[in-house]
C-alpha cells in the first residue's frame, strides 16, 4: 500500500489485554471525548469505540475489547474479545492490528496472554503500560532484547500521563509491522513466558513493599472490615450532604425558567403542558443530576484506585456464605449505580450457577434511579438533624436503606441456595489483585461526563416523554359541568389510580402514589415526576418545585405511608430495561417472570411490614 493510500485508509485498532492492565485508561488517551459506548447487538457486553487523527491526518479507529485472560474463553466477555481477534465476530471486521496492552509490573502474567495472541498470525504492537511504576519499583525491561524475541513492536507507555502514549501514536503512523512468526501450536506457554522475564526482565521485589503494607490493612479479616464499613458510610453520606448546593442551584434555575417561559405565554393548555408538564417535569429529576455524579465519582474512584477487586476478596467468605461468588461484589456495587451494568458485569462469573444468581440479586441493591425518590421522601419526612456531631440523620437513613436492600439480596440468595442444593460446580475464587494506584482524573472525568450524559439523554428523551403523557394523563378529560371534586379526579390518571388504590391500600399507598407508580416501570426516577405532576394539578398555582413537592407530601401522607413507599422502592421491580436484559442474560421468559414476581411480592410484603409497623408505634 502506498504512502497516499495509507493516509486515506482509516487504520482500525483492537485494544486488548488482561484485566487492570490499563487498556481503558490508553483508550481514553488515544481517544479523548471522541468515543462512543454502546451494546453489542442481541447482547449486554458492552463495545466501546473511540476515534483519533495520526500526525499524518490518517484516521484510526479504535476499539476496546473486554479483558481477557486468555482466548480459550470461560465468560461471555473473553468470548468477544476472542471472536473479534478471531475474524468470527457478527458484527466486527478482524482488526488490521492488534494493539496489545500489557502492565509493565506484571509481565509474569501478561505475557503469557501476548503470546497466546501471537499465535493468531496477525500484525501486532505490545504497550508496555505503567513503565513509569515499573521503573519506581527498580524493574528494568530490555525493551530491544524483548522485540527481538517475540518478533513485533514493543512501545511503553503512561496512559496517565499527557503525552505518555506519543511514542505509540508515533509508531503507528506508518506501516503496519509484519505479522510476527507464531508459535507452535505445542508450545507451553508458561514455559515459554519464564523464558522471556528471565531474559529480558530484571525485577528486585516480586512485590511492591508499599501496596504489600497497605494490603496488611486493607485485607485484613477484621479491620478490613471495618474500612469498607467506613468507605461505604462516607460514600452514602457524602452522596446526601455534598449535592445540596448543586441540586439547590438546578432546582433554582429550573424554577427561574418556568416562570420566564410561563410569563411569555397566555394561560391555556400549551402553558400548562410546557410550564407543568415539561419543565417541571424534567427539571424534577434533573435536581437529582448532582448526587447521581457523587456516587458515580466514588465507584470510580475506587475501581481506578484498585480497591473493588481487594473488597471482592475480603467479602468472598460472605458471598458463599450466602450462595454466592466473591465475584459477585463488583456486579452488585456496579448495580448501584444502575442495575444494567451490574447484570453486564456477571459475564465475568464463570459458573453459571452464581451468574444466574447473581443476576437474581444484583438489581436489589439501590440503583441511582431510586435516589430521586428517597432524596424526596427523607427530605420531606426526616429533619436535617446531626447524630453524634459527625452524621447527618438524613444521610444515615439513605445509609440504613441502601444496607436493607444489600441484606435483602443475601437473604435471598441464601434461600435460594438452599432450595436449589450444594453447588457441585463451586470454584475458588481466583482474581488478580492490581496494584494500587492514584486514579487518574482524566479517566475519572471521562466517566462522570459519559454516565451524566448518559442520564441528560434520558430527561431529555424517555422522562420527556413520559412526563408529557403524564400531563396528558392528569390534564384530559376536563372535569363535567357542575364538578365539585378536584379536576385530576376526572381524569384519566384519576381514574387509574382509583382502581389500583384498591390493591395497594392494605401498604398504605393513595391513587397517587398509584399513578406515579406506572411511569416508573419505565424509569423509576419518573415517579418523582409523577408526584409532582399530580400534586400540581391538583391544586398548585406556580411552577413546581422540589420543595413545594415535599411540603405537600409531609402535610397529606402520614409518616407510616412515606416509610411504606421507602420499603416499597427498596425491593421494588425494576425498569422496563432491566426486565429486558434479564431476559437477554437468562435467555427465558419463565426465569424472568420469576424474577418480577418474587420483587413485586418482596416489595408488597416490606411495605405492607412497614407500614402497619409505623403506623402501630407512631
Amino acid at each position: 500500500m502506498t504512502d497516499s493510500s495509507l493516509a486515506t485508509t482509516p487504520l482500525s485498532l483492537a485494544l486488548v489485554g488482561n484485566p487492570n492492565c490499563g487498556k481503558t485508561a490508553l483508550f481514553n488517551r488515544l481517544t479523548g471525548s471522541r468515543q462512543k459506548v454502546a451494546n453489542y447487538a442481541g447482547a449486554t457486553v458492552e463495545r466501546k469505540e473511540g476515534f483519533f487523527v495520526l500526525p499524518s491526518g490518517r484516521h484510526a479507529r479504535v476499539l476496546d475489547l473486554p479483558g481477557a485472560y486468555s482466548l480459550n474463553a470461560t465468560s461471555p466477555d473473553e468470548a468477544v474479545t476472542r471472536d473479534v481477534c478471531l475474524g468470527q465476530h457478527p458484527a466486527e471486521q478482524q482488526p488490521d492490528l492488534l494493539l496489545c496492552v500489557a502492565d509493565a509490573t506484571n509481565l509474569r502474567l501478561h505475557l503469557r496472554f501476548v503470546l497466546e495472541l501471537k499465535r493468531l498470525g496477525r500484525p501486532m504492537v505490545l504497550a508496555l503500560n505503567m513503565a513509569d511504576a515499573a521503573e519506581r519499583r527498580g524493574i528494568r525491561i530490555d525493551k530491544l532484547a524483548l522485540e527481538r524475541e517475540l518478533g513485533l513492536p514493543v512501545i511503553e507507555t503512561v496512559a496517565v500521563r499527557k503525552r505518555g502514549a506519543s511514542a505509540l501514536i508515533e509508531a503507528l503512523d506508518g506501516h503496519l509491522p509484519a505479522a510476527p512468526a507464531p508459535l507452535p501450536e505445542n508450545a507451553d506457554l508458561h514455559a515459554e513466558t519464564r523464558r522471556l522475564i528471565d531474559a529480558t526482565v530484571s525485577m528486585p521485589n516480586l512485590t511492591n513493599p508499599v501496596d504489600a503494607a497497605i494490603d496488611r490493612w486493607v485485607l485484613h479479616p477484621v479491620v478490613g472490615l471495618a474500612i469498607l464499613a467506613i468507605v461505604m458510610l462516607v460514600v452514602f453520606q457524602s452522596v446526601y450532604a455534598w449535592a445540596g448546593p448543586f441540586s439547590d442551584g438546578i432546582e433554582a434555575g429550573m424554577g427561574w425558567l418556568g416562570e420566564q417561559v410561563g410569563a411569555h405565554m397566555p394561560e391555556g393548555l400549551l402553558h400548562s403542558l410546557i410550564v407543568d408538564g415539561v419543565i417541571a417535569g424534567v427539571g424534577g429529576v434533573l435536581v437529582f443530576l448532582p448526587q447521581i455524579l457523587i456516587l458515580f465519582f466514588f465507584i470510580l474512584v475506587l475501581e481506578e484506585s484498585g480497591y473493588l477487586p481487594r473488597a471482592a476478596f475480603l467479602l468472598d467468605r460472605f458471598m458463599v456464605g450466602a450462595g454466592l461468588s466473591g465475584r459477585a461484589f463488583i456486579p452488585m456495587l456496579s448495580s448501584f449505580a444502575c442495575a444494567i451494568p451490574g447484570i453486564m458485569a456477571t459475564r465475568s462469573i464463570p459458573n453459571p450457577r452464581d451468574r444466574f444468581l447473581t443476576i437474581l440479586v444484583a438489581p436489589m441493591m439501590t440503583c441511582s434511579a431510586r435516589l430521586p425518590v428517597y432524596a424526596l421522601l427523607i427530605g420531606a419526612f426526616i429533619p436535617e438533624r446531626s447524630v453524634a456531631g459527625i452524621f447527618n440523620l438524613q444521610g444515615l437513613t439513605l445509609f440504613a436503606l441502601y444496607m436493607a436492600g444489600i441484606a435483602g439480596a443475601l437473604i435471598v440468595a441464601w434461600v435460594a441456595r438452599l432450595m436449589r442444593g450444594k453447588n457441585t460446580e463451586e470454584q475458588a475464587l481466583m482474581m488478580e489483585i492490581p496494584a494500587w494506584r492514584l486514579p487518574n482524573p482524566n479517566d475519572v472525568l471521562l466517566g462522570l461526563k459519559e454516565r451524566g450524559m448518559i442520564f441528560v439523554r434520558r430527561a431529555g428523551t424517555l422522562i420527556l416523554a413520559l412526563s408529557i403523557l403524564l400531563w396528558f394523563l392528569s390534564t384530559f378529560p376536563s372535569p363535567p359541568e357542575g364538578a365539585t371534586g378536584p379536576a385530576i379526579d376526572y381524569s384519566f390518571a384519576g381514574r387509574i389510580g382509583h382502581a389500583l388504590a384498591f390493591f395497594f391500600e392494605p401498604i398504605g399507598f393513595n391513587w397517587q402514589i398509584c399513578v406515579a407508580l406506572i411511569p416508573g416501570l419505565a424509569a423509576r426516577e419518573v415517579a418523582v415526576a409523577g408526584l409532582a405532576s399530580v400534586y400540581a394539578i391538583a391544586g398548585a398555582d406556580e411552577a413546581n418545585t422540589e420543595q413545594l413537592l415535599s411540603t405537600a407530601l409531609s402535610n397529606q401522607w402520614t409518616l407510616a405511608t412515606a416509610f411504606a413507599l421507602l420499603a416499597w422502592y427498596v425491593f421494588a421491580p425494576q425498569c422496563i430495561a432491566t426486565l429486558s436484559v434479564v431476559r437477554r442474560e437468562t435467555s427465558s421468559w419463565r426465569a424472568t417472570a420469576i424474577w418480577a414476581g418474587l420483587l413485586t411480592g418482596l416489595a408488597y410484603g416490606a411495605a405492607f411490614l412497614t407500614y402497619h409497623i409505623t403506623a402501630a408505634l407512631t
